[in-house]
């Protein structure tokens, strides 16, 4: 198993997400995030009461 690097930066509903890979973000609550991540690809969740969650990945990042 390689070293990862990670760090997380929260700003009021935006968090800014540092790593080995690069630099992403998202922005959000706890029932609904928006996500870019360093590789590019975006990422909607929506949580719901009760452990239910739905996620889904828009672009498949880098190709």
């Amino acid at each position: 198993m390689g070293w990862s690097y990670r760090k997380s930066i929260k700003m009021g509903p935006f968090r800014l997400n540092l790593s080995r890979s690069g630099v992403g973000h998202s922005y959000g609550g706890r029932g609904f995030r928006v996500t870019k991540s360093a590789d590019g690809r975006r990422t909607v969740t929506v949580n719901l009461p009760g452990g239910f969650h739905w996620r889904k990945t828009i672009g498949s990042g880098r190709d």
